[in-house]
């Protein structure tokens, strides 16, 4: 492997390294493949190590690297297709939508669900997951305060899965108004990192939902995506998706 200076740009420099990289990635490496250690891609690169690790973060945040403790910088395999978003006027868990209800407890809110629901008192928290093609790629809370659901505490399923679909059924006995979802980039907590098999602080992205009925805020989602998975899109219905990237190519 050659020596490769990076010739002067007026764009920042991790940035022009990122570009070089990807260039790299796509001539020299294949899917699953182990990168050098980041003494000699700087040595290869004439780049201070800051500056090379700028770039490989990049490459991580848009899904063309896979970085772990104990193992390394790896090239990633290309993003996977899947649907984001319900209907703009369907509950969560109305349909198959590739969620996976795991778990239910009474827990005090955040303060920020507290603040959109109107109650500060412990809710039904519901914990779901997603994987796709084997690959874990989001982990949502679904927040709903105990009037939404009066019926629950006739349900012998006091805690666990069962507790949680059981919530989601109730649920679907509320008339459903509609649902608004804002999403930013975020990093990931140790309780996300762990089920989405990431670092804690990795980059994700996090779509928070009200869910709105006549006159109230009966439910409330914050969903954890991936970063290094997924680019959502925001549609005129309401929808998200996650798109594959076509220029992304298994070697």
């Amino acid at each position: 492997m050659g020596t490769t200076q990076l010739e002067t740009v007026p764009e920042p420099k991790y940035w022009h390294l990122r570009t070089v990289l990807s260039e790299a990635l796509e001539s020299e490496f294949s899917v699953g493949e182990i990168l050098p250690n980041e003494r000699d891609l700087a040595a290869r690169f004439g780049v201070a190590r800051a500056t090379l690790r700028q770039a490989l973060e990049q490459l991580e945040l848009e899904g063309r690297l896979q970085r772990r403790r104990g193992v390394g910088t790896t090239v990633a395999p290309p993003r996977v297709g899947v649907a984001v978003g319900t209907e703009q006027h369907a509950w969560p868990g109305a349909a198959e939508d590739g969620w996976q209800a795991t778990d239910c407890a009474l827990a005090a809110p955040p303060a920020a669900v507290a603040l959109v629901t109107g109650t500060d008192e412990p809710v039904h928290t519901v914990r779901r997951s997603r994987v796709t093609h084997g690959q874990p790629v989001a982990a949502e809370l679904l927040y709903v305060p105990q009037p939404s659901v009066p019926d629950l505490s006739a349900i012998d399923a006091p805690s666990g899965a069962a507790r949680a679909r059981a919530v989601l059924r109730e649920l679907q006995r509320l008339e459903l108004e509609g649902r608004e979802s804002a999403g930013q980039r975020g990093a990931a907590r140790a309780d996300d990192a762990r089920e989405l098999d990431r670092l804690p602080g990795a980059p994700v992205l996090v779509v928070a939902t009200p869910i709105r009925a006549p006159g109230a805020t009966p439910a409330h989602t914050g969903a954890t995506y991936r970063a290094d998975t997924c680019r959502l899109t925001f549609g005129d219905t309401g929808g998200v998706e996650i798109h594959q990237d076509p220029e992304r190519r298994a070697s």
